[in-house]
């Protein structure tokens, strides 16, 4: 089941900082880097944190289909999937602006990567039938988030995919998302929100034109 890709606003009474952010995770970034980026929300005004908890980053993880159940995730590892995250960021706004990305931040995504392999095992079936299969990892969040960084890797080294990384046109949103439209146009994060938004606000601007 993929997670429900829909954006909502955050209210202006929001009380801040979250106690858990699960409520306000959406899934429109098209790969599992940019929507693990997208979980600092309204990254333009209030910069809000929806990892709150190290419950938070575990249920994110399954939602995300990167573990089958919500693994124990630690304060440590909380902090470290914060910190991939920016540094994914930051790479991602060095694409965008066609600069040099930022030597640290490539290294901290770099250093997930060992982390990102398959483990080989060869197990015996019930009959005595050898078996090719993978070790459950040790740490599997660990595992997850190298699995991140990886699409990350993937995403920021592939010239071609480099350049489908966008930020919503809206004024009011931050977030980033891959364009996978044939023509490599697609301006929204979402055309059902932000899209309709802007459509809205240019109706109202011309007909206030119009009356004038």
């Amino acid at each position: 089941m993929q997670p429900h890709a829909e954006a909502r606003d955050l209210p202006e009474e929001l009380a801040l900082p979250l106690a858990s952010g699960a409520a306000w995770w959406y899934w429109l970034g098209g790969r599992p880097a940019i929507d693990l980026v997208n979980t600092l929300r309204e990254r333009w005004r209030r910069r809000v944190e929806t990892l709150v908890t190290p419950d938070d980053l575990g249920l994110w993880l399954v939602r995300a289909q990167l573990a089958p159940a919500p693994p124990q995730v630690t304060r440590a590892r909380l902090r470290e999937a914060r910190e991939l995250r920016e540094a994914i960021d930051a790479c991602m706004q060095a694409a965008l602006a066609h600069e040099p990305a930022p030597a640290a931040a490539v290294a901290t995504i770099d250093g997930w990567l060992a982390h990102a392999g398959a483990r080989t095992q060869l197990a015996v079936a019930d009959d005595g039938t050898p078996v090719l299969g993978q070790r459950e990892p040790a740490d599997p969040v660990k595992r997850a988030l190298a699995a991140v960084a990886l699409d990350a890797a993937r995403m920021l080294g592939t010239p071609a995919e480099a350049a489908r990384i966008r930020v919503c046109a809206s004024a009011t949103c931050s977030a980033r998302f891959y364009d996978r439209s044939p023509a490599g146009r697609r301006r929204w994060c979402s055309m059902a929100l932000c899209g309709n938004e802007a459509k809205a606000r240019r109706h109202r601007e011309r007909s206030r034109s119009a009356a004038a």
